[in-house]
């Protein structure tokens, strides 16, 4: 899962500009007066090929007697100790201009309280904002007097000390989890291996109809299993459930798991944390993820609803199938178009679970053929997903959604060789040439597949910068006509082909 960074402080110390600068661009409202920002705020970051989660948090106010003049306070401080709670590093912003304020002590005392042992006040780094020049920083000495071991001054609205605060960020955090299913890749390596391939012409002429099914002889090239191949009960699958509120997610859990493990009422936001569900159906072990309802931003008004929004994406990375629940009355929402955007962001499988049907085919303007028209619309990014009309209510149709869910893995690992890829990537070639660029012509020399989970694709080219994304979705498709994988996502990566007697560029 991605590390997440929560930013907090009192009001009015800098913590939205602090936002704006980590994520690299302007989404946090900046304005003088204090308490702007009373929501949470999240936003994607990136650093030396990592990625990150940060939360910028209301302002804090640690003061009981303002706690007691209204709701509003007490529920933005709920929701930055939620953030607290989550983030394996927290900034704790201050003011150098203002100094050490008695709302900064106890604020420094509440996050004490908050992080538990002495061990992990490692977690909490004191940023003294408005340190302009280096002539400021002496004056950041009094935040010493927070206890907390570790200070860096900043200037958030001009950038300084920017790369020192990644780096000690970084310092605090775990080495980078690497999914149970990644492969470390050596571009290297494949890119000899396909060459190779493609100067021996090394393709099974019996299997040459690239139908996808045949096993592979040589076990280096399998990587999980082949369709076709016994595998061990024990290996889950994980499955995520996400969806708008209130549309049915758990009742669907409870409908597949068999017994009533989820709380299931018509209010939207019954489920506000993603609960895991371990049960086994026909000899095969899956973890079911119950997620909070995810529904856009201008609705959002409960700061526990918006922590539970980012629980509902940290579960889509950690499962490998998500089943994205769509009401088939209400039809597809751009809410709808922005999950499966974010499914396919995360590089994870995914089954289209038309829910209410029973309710729909009362209608008679409502069918399948019109549901089909309004995701190729509206989700065109998803054409790849297979959709199943279901009624978690009533049960119809659910029973086809576990052997959907395996077959959609199984395409989700399956893996081709290379010397099969190589000859695709000819005839594909042969059948509908690259756009020149500026009149030279686009060359793809070889390919092969680089990774599972999703299938993830190489392809060498003599000027990768000028092949075009419409010809991408083209090898695309002709990728899904040849082989496969539906319900997956598809990776294609374009490299440079390494001329003759160029050195190695490494890994990927």
């Amino acid at each position: 899962m991605l590390p997440v960074i929560a930013i907090v402080g009192r009001p009015n110390v800098g913590k939205s500009t602090l936002f704006n600068r980590l994520v690299g661009r302007r989404t946090a409202l900046v304005d003088d007066r204090p308490g702007v920002t009373r929501d949470r705020h999240y936003g994607t970051a990136h650093w030396e090929g990592r990625e990150f989660v940060i939360v910028d948090t209301g302002g804090f106010e640690p003061d009981p007697s303002a706690l007691a003049e209204g709701d509003m306070f007490l529920a933005v401080r709920r929701s930055a100790e939620a953030a607290i709670a989550e983030a394996d590093v927290v900034l704790f912003v201050v003011d150098r201009q203002a100094g050490l304020t008695p709302a900064d002590k106890l604020t420094a005392t509440i996050l004490r309280q908050r992080i538990g042992t002495a061990e992990d006040e490692r977690r909490i780094l004191i940023v003294v904002n408005k340190c302009d020049g280096p002539g400021h920083d002496d004056d950041a000495a009094e935040f010493w007097a927070l206890g907390f071991p570790d200070l860096l001054c900043i200037s958030a609205e001009h950038g300084r000390n920017s790369y020192d605060l990644w780096a000690t960020i970084v310092d605090r955090l775990p080495p980078p989890e690497i999914e149970p299913w990644a492969e470390v890749v050596d571009e290297d390596a494949l890119e000899e291996e396909a060459l190779a391939d493609l100067d021996t012409d090394n393709f099974d002429d019996e299997d040459a109809d690239g139908d996808g099914d045949s096993v592979e002889s040589d076990e280096d090239e399998v990587a999980g299993p082949i369709p076709g191949h016994s595998r061990s009960p024990d290996d889950e699958i994980r499955i995520a459930v996400i969806g708008r509120p209130n549309i049915g997610k758990s009742t669907l859990v409870n409908r597949l798991v068999g017994e009533e493990r989820q709380v299931v009422h018509d209010m939207p936001g019954t489920t506000m944390d993603a609960v895991d569900t371990v049960f086994v159906a026909n000899g095969r072990t899956f973890r079911i993820v119950d997620t909070a309802g995810v529904r856009r931003k201008a609705r959002i008004d409960d700061r526990l609803e918006t922590f539970a929004t980012l629980q509902a994406i940290r579960t889509i990375e950690r499962c490998h199938v998500t089943i994205l629940m769509i009401d088939g009355a209400e039809g597809i929402t751009t809410q709808d178009a922005r999950l499966a955007s974010l499914i396919v962001d995360r590089g994870r499988a995914c089954v289209l679970l038309i829910n209410k049907w029973d309710a729909v085919r009362l209608d008679p303007e409502r069918n399948v053929q019109v549901l089909k028209d309004e995701l190729e619309r509206s989700m065109p990014h998803m054409v790849w997903a297979p959709e199943l009309y279901i009624s978690a209510l009533t049960g119809k149709g659910c029973q086809r959604i576990l052997p959907m869910v395996e077959a959609v893995y199984a395409e989700f690992e399956r893996r081709v060789s290379t010397a099969r890829l190589n000859k695709f990537l000819a005839e594909a070639v042969l059948a509908h040439s690259p756009p020149q660029k500026h009149h030279h012509p686009v060359r793809l020399n070889y390919m092969t597949q680089a990774r599972v989970r999703p299938p993830t694709f190489i392809i060498w080219a003599n000027s990768p910068d000028g092949l075009k994304e419409s010809y991408k979705r083209y090898l695309e498709n002709k990728l899904r006509e040849s082989f496969g994988f539906a319900g997956s996502p598809i990776r294609l990566k374009i490299r440079q082909k390494r001329r003759p007697g160029e050195a190695k560029q490494g890994g990927m």
